[in-house]
């Protein structure tokens, strides 16, 4: 009797992680997998003027034809405009997650060894901005970066400057405006992380001579690795399709494939075209993901 209560138990048990696993499996499919699939499934189709999916198989006279057409890939690759505007949104995401880790690492390292009452309030200054349209964050930026604007204002007023400085439209703005906007986004996993770091290491360490900065190089950056990268991740992934900010803030020089997609899509009501562009941006994040990722797993398993 008790054998096969513990057998039912065991079963239950087993039963129950399964469920729990696929959760996330499924909402990842239907979220993620089967939208991807339809964008790439668009992108090997050619237009037929009304329908915007294309059409990949035709039966004419009982002959299944599949036509997939490769041309939107070649013209990528072989068109200057895309090739250089893919490198530009690596480079200002790169940029904008460098920046917000030098900026954020400071700032979650104080939250973390801050009072314990004090946390909560450094944490919701952290999540205030969310409490505001992203949009009129945006904007408001626009209002102190303009030429007439309240930063040009007060360096005149101040005497540091003659006259205004063009300072909107520029790579210096859409830095700026990328930054402020994904700057949470980096503080938040590097706080979960520096947290929970046992202060015993680093009390060792100054037990047996480390300078702070020896102590932190050594001990505080390579326990927070794990910190880092998601917040990286976190970072650097909508970084390099953001539109909203590089459309409000950025100008010609600052050019970035999210503006492309919504010319193709909407202006020029190309879907394969566009889908294509999506597809091989999202194939620019994912390899080199999945590639660390092996990588990772092997180093963890030596």
């Amino acid at each position: 009797m008790k054998k096969a209560l513990t057998h039912a138990l065991s079963l239950r048990w087993i039963t129950g992680r399964r469920v729990v696993i696929a959760v996330p499996f499924l909402w990842l499919t239907f979220a993620f997998l089967v939208p991807f699939l339809i964008v790439m499934r668009i992108s090997f189709t050619e237009s037929d003027g009304g329908n915007p999916f294309g059409t990949l198989m035709t039966i004419v006279d009982g002959v299944i034809t599949l036509k997939v057409k490769i041309s939107n890939y070649l013209f990528i690759a072989q068109d200057d405009l895309y090739v250089m505007t893919y490198l530009s949104s690596l480079k200002f995401a790169a940029i904008t997650t460098v920046l917000c880790l030098i900026i954020g690492y400071p700032f979650a390292y104080f939250m973390a060894r801050s009072r314990t009452t004090l946390r909560p309030v450094l944490m919701m200054m952290v999540m205030l901005p969310f409490w505001t349209s992203f949009l009129l964050r945006i904007y408001a930026w626009k209002g102190i970066l303009a030429n007439n604007g309240i930063l040009n204002h007060i360096l005149m007023s101040l005497g540091v400057i003659g006259e205004p400085l063009h300072l909107m439209n520029t790579q210096f703005s859409l830095i700026i405006g990328m930054v402020y906007a994904y700057l949470p986004f980096m503080i938040l996993p590097l706080y979960a992380n520096l947290v929970k770091m046992d202060i015993r290491f680093l009390e060792a360490a100054a037990d047996l001579g480390a300078t702070p900065v020896q102590t932190f190089w050594r001990i505080t950056v390579p326990l927070s690795k794990s910190g880092i990268i998601a917040g990286s991740m976190l970072v650097f992934i909508p970084a390099v399709g953001e539109y909203v900010i590089p459309e409000l803030l950025g100008g010609p020089e600052t050019l970035m494939i999210g503006h492309v997609l919504w010319d193709e899509f909407f202006t020029n009501n190309d879907w394969p075209m566009a889908s294509s562009v999506t597809v091989v941006v999202i194939l620019l994040i994912l390899v080199p993901m999945a590639i660390f990722n092996k990588y990772k797993a092997e180093q963890e398993a030596r």
